[in-house]
Formats: C-alpha cells, sequence, structure tokens
C-alpha cells in the first residue's frame, strides 16, 4: 500500500439536525438498558451473531491502524469448564485478601465472590487479547502503538454490538488473567486483555441497585 493512498469518503451519512437530535436520544435511550449480569440462560447463540459483532469491533480505531487485538470466541464446553476452573482458583485468591480491604469493601455492593458458575452457563465467552507486534497484515510483525486504548475502544464496539444484537454482557478481568493464553492456545505476543461474557439473561437475573446509579452529565462532562 502506498504512503497517503487514500479514497473519497462515500459512505458517510449526514442526518438533519432534528434527526440527529433524535438518534442521539434513541441510543441513549437504548444503550441505557445495557446492564452487567452475573447469572445466564444456557439458551445457545448463533455463531453467526458473535461473527457479526466481532466484526463490528474489528472496524474499530487503533495505532497506525495495526488494529491490536484478537477475539477468541468460545463456545466449547470443555474450553468453558477449564477457563472456570482456573478463573476461580484466581479468584478464591482476589476475594481472600489478595485484592485489599479497599478494593473488596468497594465489590460489597455487587455481591460478587470466587465463584463464577456463569463461565460455564453462558453460551458465549470471548477472550480479548492485545497484541505486542503486529501491524495492518496479520503476517507483519512491527511495534503496535497505543495498544490498550485500542483495545479498549474495540471492546467497547463489541458490547455496543453484542448489547445492538439482544444479548446481555459481563466484562471480566481475573488477575492474573495469563491462563488464557494457554487455554486459548495464544502466544507470548499475546497479553489477554478481558474475558467477555455473552448470552441470554436467565430468568432470574438481577441487576444490583449500586449498578444502577450512574453519575449525571453534570459529574462526567465539560463544556467550554
Amino acid at each position: 500500500m502506498k504512503a497517503h493512498d487514500c479514497s473519497p469518503l462515500t459512505d458517510f451519512v449526514e442526518y438533519p439536525p432534528e434527526e440527529m437530535l433524535s438518534r442521539s436520544e434513541a441510543f441513549y435511550q437504548d444503550i441505557k438498558r445495557r446492564h452487567s449480569i452475573r447469572k445466564f440462560s444456557e439458551r445457545p447463540v448463533a455463531k453467526e451473531i458473535i461473527e457479526n459483532c466481532i466484526k463490528s469491533a474489528g472496524t474499530a480505531p487503533s495505532g497506525a491502524n495495526h488494529q491490536p487485538w484478537q477475539f477468541v470466541a468460545i463456545e466449547s464446553s470443555d474450553i468453558k469448564k477449564q477457563i472456570r476452573e482456573q478463573a476461580e482458583l484466581h479468584e478464591q485468591g482476589f476475594y481472600s485478601g489478595r485484592a485489599g480491604e479497599e478494593w473488596l469493601d468497594a465489590l460489597k455492593p455487587l455481591g460478587t465472590d470466587a465463584q463464577k458458575p456463569y463461565l460455564e452457563i453462558a453460551p458465549w465467552l470471548i477472550a480479548i487479547f492485545s497484541e505486542k507486534k503486529g501491524g495492518i497484515s496479520a503476517e507483519e510483525k512491527n511495534t503496535n502503538y497505543y495498544v490498550h486504548e485500542s483495545v479498549g475502544i474495540a471492546t467497547g464496539f463489541l458490547i455496543s454490538a453484542l448489547h445492538n444484537a439482544g444479548l446481555a454482557t459481563l466484562t471480566h478481568t481475573p488477575k492474573p488473567m495469563s491462563f488464557l493464553n494457554k487455554i486459548c492456545g495464544r502466544s507470548d505476543n499475546d497479553r489477554a486483555y478481558m474475558l467477555l461474557i455473552a448470552g441470554y439473561p436467565a430468568e432470574d437475573a438481577t441487576i444490583p441497585a449500586h449498578a444502577q446509579v450512574k453519575k449525571s452529565l453534570d459529574d462526567i462532562a465539560t463544556f467550554l
């Protein structure tokens, strides 16, 4: 690819101001229905849905357009069991004191503990990895830039895409997460970034009151 080789922007869609306002409000009303849940149904979800959501994540902006991410979508019961066993092993140490009193106190309103049954129950787990080396093609091994920021944006795209498709999600970050490299067959070039649980909510799924408190616009935004 030649340097500065560009194409005209042909797929941008401009809306009248009134429609822009209504679309922004409609998106807000929809996305605020997204909740992190910890009780999932075993109902299957078609692979094609997950594929489309991952493709959506892959459109995210990234440093030098290197796209330094890898998504491992896991449906296998055996692999999900392995992940649960390892995750709970690490979480037991976390909740037994490794996290520190302040962190554990912050988690108490959410009612979380070391038990993670949803890791086997949910139809899909998506292990997200960041890549130290890469490039615009999969074969390149150049330095990647703004890796953490890039993968974070792509993960946000993925969560939004899954919600838009009608699925519930939960972000999970067991510490350490290096066991995911071995289970998922990833090399040392990959670093486990997050484990995303996706599926339908169980009939008795709940949302902690603590998690429903969102800061106001005045608390999160400044207009200059």
